[in-house]
């Protein structure tokens, strides 16, 4: 089947690419892609493959082990490592992927599509500094870099506590501007913010997409907080076609 028949179960980025890098995100039509959600693993299966079918994938992605952290896996190693919450590559058909129900994906290529990338940013990763792991990982100019922010929970949703906000105020103070107060103890948080700013002070500027919340469109996607832990995963996947 043609990506353009399924057209309503796939998310592709508005950015400007070169044109050989692609890039999707899954819908809740294309269902649940997570093998750690109680799901029948039978069923997540055939999801995975409808997906390879649909993209015409040129292999199956490495599925990583998600923890919140700041490791990016090499997929160019002879042994890629299997836990990770970014994946990046050089290799032509190698497929980056990783899965979100809130935390935002963050895609990322080389202006000339040489080196591409896929990061898993919860607020623990972008906290603890994944961005900035991956970006490096890249070696590549900040400004040969362009980004595309993905569907995540959006900043009317997103209530954290006080100490999330200290964390990244003890990164930089420019991460305020991330945060809304509710009252002393809680605010809401911007991912998308977030995310911009670290990459402005990664030297990146080229940033598109944001404003997709997860959380207010049950029809097109899973939300962790708003199925109260109960969701299912997206897929973020990009490739390099030649």
């Amino acid at each position: 089947m043609m990506l353009s028949e399924k057209i309503n179960s796939y998310l592709i980025p508005e950015w400007p690419a070169p044109a050989q890098v692609r890039a999707v995100v899954t819908t809740r039509q294309c269902g649940n892609l997570a093998m750690h959600v109680n799901d029948d693993p039978v069923i997540v299966a055939a999801n995975r493959q409808r997906l390879q079918e649909d993209l015409n994938l040129p292999q199956q992605p490495l599925w990583v082990e998600q923890v919140h952290g700041v490791d990016a896996v090499n997929l160019d190693s002879a042994n890629p490592a299997t836990v990770g919450d970014a994946v990046y590559t050089q290799r032509t058909r190698q497929v980056c992927a990783i899965l979100t129900a809130d935390c935002l994906p963050i895609f990322i290529t080389s202006r000339d599509g040489r080196k591409i990338a896929v990061v898993h940013a919860g607020w623990r990763g972008l906290a603890a500094g994944v961005i900035d792991v991956t970006v490096r990982a890249l070696q590549i100019p900040a400004a040969d870099l362009l980004v595309w922010l993905g569907p995540a929970i959006g900043p009317d949703h997103f209530e954290v506590g006080l100490e999330v906000r200290e964390k990244f105020i003890a990164r930089h103070a420019d991460y305020a501007a991330g945060f809304q107060p509710i009252n002393a103890t809680h605010w809401l948080a911007d991912l998308y913010q977030l995310a911009t700013v670290n990459l402005g002070h990664c030297g990146i500027t080229a940033v598109y997409g944001g404003g997709l919340c997860t959380f207010c469109d049950h029809q097109r996607f899973f939300s962790y907080r708003r199925e109260h832990g109960k969701a299912g995963r997206m897929a973020s996947l990009i490739w390099r076609s030649q």
